[in-house]
């Protein structure tokens, strides 16, 4: 609910700060004072477009902060806060509570605000549809939005269940068309497709692949291309080793002649035993090292056609890795995926009669669901329309009829409704919903949106909330100056109808569910503001501001001795006898609300 309001250079208001309660608010006051005012200025924060005339003679910038409660475990709450959490705007420390302000500038500037941070001016007004419902001079409602009807309708009807049913099938095909979709391409690009992963999957078929391949042949290559100078290499060294080279004797001779000078040390000092040994081991290594050259050199070839088909293979492998991948695996990868793709496609024909058949037999659900939920929404539908023509008489439009339009829109590739025909569709159903009103007799139905006399559209929207109260979650309603046209007797009636809307009554079933809104409420008539579980008066001073007359807007929350006394000047009466009648009209208002 809107639990402060804080309002500073708007219009003829200097700085004003509301606290409203819970309830049936009521602000009254003499024309002109500053009511409607107060109602604009909510209006921009409703996303009301600003204009450099609000901001109050003298001042540079006018500012409106409200701040908001929420409902802990509502419904709606958890729709905001998912909203706030969304942009970025939620307050860990303050779930349940949402501060909103807006700035206008002389310079045409305008900034929005979200509990301090700044928004833009689509992302306020998401929020504040959520919290606040308008019928007043700026006609910011949002019963008066046919897409608000079928919501209405469905919750007035109980009918969200079903219509979850409805919207998990068509999210099913959705994804079916999806595919649908993504097998019907152009028949020469899907050729085309087909013939370029069947040479990619043959080639890397073709080529029988082995991980580490390249890096064999690599060093293959690198041998057969060498065979010669390490063929020469090896020799030398195994010669060396083995025979020694020219006049000079071999390595291991010159060794062997060493540990033997070693060993006889070792006979006449045994501290060169292990020395003896070492060079003994040292023999051993330096035989090994030659027999292993003297493999090492037989296994050498001069194989140039050995060398060609390893330079031809690795010429494809490099081939292979421009166009697939930088690895062999990576290139194996590609092309597995390229078979299963063309296996995909193969049989594409397979798999879109399949799909096809699916999408046919969904189609044929959600119309099926789609026609019980039309039948339960016209059958609610008349239901409502009798509850809002039975408000309206209350109203003094005895001869006003409502009516409920559940039509649809035919549309070939649509859901079957029946057998013979298709109609459009999306997650809510089949329907296309909007409320209806002939305020005269005579006239036809038409939208609610047409309708002209102000004062019936504020009644109408009464009508439509007194019935609706359960299924609407907007938490508060405000109507500027809902009296217009209406006299006292009916002023009463309406003045119970919007207490009726705070949800404070007792319910009529054991199991009644009731919602509550906060109601704020302009008028002036007193029978209607008897019924107020608040009281505001707005009036017009003028104050000398350095030297020069300036009016201001002041609002006085009134006690009970001075919500008498405003009443009996709204009446006209004075005297006792005008004191007697306020008296027993807020004993009537206070009979009805105890009930």
């Amino acid at each position: 609910m809107l639990n402060e309001l804080h309002i500073r250079n708007f219009a003829i208001i200097d700085d004003l700060h509301l606290v409203f309660g819970p309830g049936l608010n009521i602000l009254t006051g003499e024309t002109g004072a500053g009511k409607s005012i107060i109602i604009d200025a909510l209006g921009l924060l409703l996303g009301d477009r600003a204009a450099a005339e609000w901001v109050r003679a003298g001042s540079e910038v006018a500012s409106i902060e409200a701040t908001f409660q929420l409902l802990e475990g509502a419904e709606l709450t958890a729709t905001v806060r998912h909203l706030l959490e969304e942009q970025g705007l939620d307050d860990s420390d303050h779930p349940y509570w949402l501060l909103l302000s807006r700035e206008v500038r002389l310079n045409g500037r305008n900034i929005c605000r979200v509990n301090g941070r700044a928004v833009n001016l689509q992302i306020l007004g998401e929020i504040t549809d959520q919290l606040i419902d308008v019928h007043g001079q700026g006609e910011h409602l949002n019963l008066l939005q046919p897409k608000t009807h079928l919501h209405l309708l469905d919750r007035f009807a109980n009918l969200l269940p079903r219509r979850k049913e409805v919207a998990n099938v068509v999210g099913q095909l959705r994804k079916v068309r999806e595919e649908l979709n993504r097998l019907r391409q152009d028949a020469r690009t899907l050729a085309q497709r087909i013939d370029l992963l069947s040479f990619q999957a043959e080639e890397i078929q073709t080529a029988n692949l082995k991980p580490g391949e390249d890096v064999e042949l690599q060093s293959e290559q690198r041998r057969l291309g060498n065979a010669e100078a390490l063929l020469k290499l090896a020799q030398t060294a195994q010669a060396i080793l083995n025979e020694g080279e020219g006049e000079m004797p071999s390595a291991i001779d010159l060794v062997s002649e060493a540990v033997g000078r070693i060993e006889k040390l070792a006979r006449i000092d045994p501290d060169m035993n292990q020395s003896a040994l070492d060079g003994e081991s040292l023999i051993e290594q330096l035989s090994d090292l030659a027999r292993t050259l003297e493999d090492y050199a037989e296994s050498l070839e001069f194989n140039p056609e050995r060398l060609q088909e390893v330079e031809e293979r690795l010429e494809l492998l490099a081939n292979l890795k421009r166009k697939y991948g930088d690895t062999i695996e990576q290139i194996v990868a590609f092309g597995q995926q390229a078979q299963k793709e063309l296996d995909e496609l193969g049989n594409w024909e397979i798999k879109t009669a399949a799909l096809e058949k699916q999408e046919e037999a969904l189609l044929r659900k959600i119309g099926k669901l789609g026609a019980d939920l039309s039948e339960r929404r016209k059958i609610a539908g008349e239901q409502l329309a009798r509850g809002v023509e039975k408000e309206l008489a209350d109203l003094r439009m005895t001869r006003a009829r409502f009516g409920v339009a559940v039509e649809q829109i035919d549309k070939a590739d649509g859901a079957y409704l029946l057998e013979t025909r298709r109609v459009a569709f999306d997650s809510t159903g089949l329907d296309q919903v909007e409320f209806l009103i002939s305020a005269n007799p005579g006239e036809p139905l038409k939208p609610m949106a047409k309708v002209a006399s102000g004062g019936e559209t504020a009644r109408l929207m009464l009508a439509l909330k007194s019935v609706l109260t359960h299924a609407d979650a907007t938490p508060t309603l405000i109507f500027d100056e809902i009296d217009q046209g209406i006299g006292g007797r009916v002023g009463a009636t309406v003045g119970q109808k919007l207490w009726m809307l705070t949800g404070q009554q007792a319910p009529k079933a054991k199991n009644e569910e009731i919602v509550q809104h906060q109601v704020l409420c302009i008028t002036h008539l007193p029978q209607l503001a008897a019924f107020g579980d608040q009281h505001f008066t707005v009036n017009k001073q003028v104050l000398p501001i350095n030297g020069e007359e300036r009016t201001h807007t002041v609002v006085r929350k009134l006690d009970e001795a001075a919500r008498i006394e405003e009443l009996v000047q709204m009446l006209g009466a004075t005297g006792a006898a005008g004191r007697q009648s306020v008296e027993e009209m807020m004993d009537e208002a206070n009979k009805v609300k105890r009930g």
